[in-house]
């Protein structure tokens, strides 16, 4: 009996073999396979033609987490760090195509009623909404997704609602923790610089320094607190007010790293040392705190994790909610680090 020589395995054809195939981008291709109605009729007869000479199968592994269904999720944000959102979409965007959910990303300008927006993008067929703070904390936004049962999921807010899905931090114990830390070097004048105060977390972060002042039997003095927009442009103005204090502080405490950064730039421009003659220590550990000199001391906010898992319970809500479950509001609080750089170090009394 004559042996036959063993088959080569066909590689199986992937989606995007098919954009390929049909001259479209794999999220038009998604879109057909997933039965979205918005591709043209002649572009989609293209793909299926791809599909049937190509003998593609849609990966049901990667389908079957997020259901037959193709599932879309609105990123709605203002949040002005570029930092912080550069890692908040790094995140949501690795989970969307692990579970193969679209993620669609809208801004909401100064100008912009956020309700409008937000159910204007329901309205274009998103299954439910992601909202980092300050949005998360906006009372309108909130009354209009519980009354109209929209799925969304609230990242970074001090004070989540117990109405939405939420991950977070511990914000007033990770400030606590790094003024602790502030305390331990022997500094006593230590100024604060605020986040935008329609933030919940820049009021938790600032209720943290007032309670690790009065932990250390510290009076609090109202001129070491400079008001920021979480903007480095903010943080330019409050380090100027900071550092022309006739007792000006020896430590500086920013509500964020972009805040802390402008800190560092005004300082060098005034010929102090850091940290010989003054501590400076951010909060979110985003790129912006090991991209200058010195780098910084912050707290390290798992900021694309909050988003991977916040985009993870909301695309489990709109399943549950889609076989019938009643709604629920699941909270996560993940863990932060404090960590340390160049830019703190120790006070001597001159």
């Amino acid at each position: 009996m004559t042996s036959q020589p063993p088959q080569r395995a066909i590689k199986a054809a992937t989606l995007r073999d098919v954009a390929e195939m049909a001259g479209v981008s794999a999220m038009t291709v998604s879109r057909v396979v997933n039965k979205d109605g918005s591709v043209r009729e002649e572009t989609r007869d293209r793909i299926l033609d791809a599909i049937r000479r190509l003998k593609y199968s849609p990966n049901l592994a990667a389908r079957n987490l997020t259901g037959a269904q193709q599932m879309r999720i609105g990123l709605l944000f203002t949040n002005p760090s570029t930092n912080y959102l550069s890692a908040l979409l790094i995140g949501g965007l690795d989970i969307a195509s692990q579970l193969n959910v679209q993620l669609v990303v809208q801004k909401c300008r100064p100008d912009e009623d956020a309700v409008v927006v937000a159910r204007r993008m329901v309205a274009d067929g998103v299954d439910g909404l992601v909202l980092p703070s300050p949005l998360c904390d906006t009372a309108d936004l909130i009354a209009m997704i519980v009354s109209e049962s929209v799925p969304a999921v609230a990242i970074g807010s001090g004070m989540p609602s117990r109405n939405l899905l939420a991950v977070n931090i511990d914000e007033f114990g990770a400030a606590m923790e790094m003024m602790r830390l502030i305390l331990s070097l022997g500094h006593r004048r230590i100024g604060f610089v605020v986040g935008d105060r329609g933030h919940s977390e820049s009021i938790r972060r600032l209720e943290g320094y007032h309670a690790a002042l009065a932990e250390a039997g510290i009076a609090l003095d109202a001129t070491l607190i400079a008001e920021g927009l979480f903007t480095y442009r903010s943080g330019l103005d409050a380090a100027e007010a900071l550092l022309d204090l006739a007792d000006r502080p020896t430590a500086i405490f920013a509500s964020n790293d972009d805040m802390a950064a402008a800190i560092v730039s005004v300082a060098h421009r005034k010929a102090l040392s850091i940290p010989g003659d003054l501590t400076v220590c951010g909060f979110d550990d985003t790129t912006l705190a090991t991209a200058i000199w010195p780098e910084l001391t912050t707290i390290r906010q798992p900021i694309s994790d909050m988003a991977r898992v916040g985009v993870k319970a909301l695309c489990n809500e709109i399943l549950s909610r889609r076989a019938g479950r009643p709604a629920h509001s699941s909270h996560s609080v993940l863990d932060h680090r404090l960590i340390r750089r160049q830019s703190d170090g120790v006070w001597v009394q001159r």
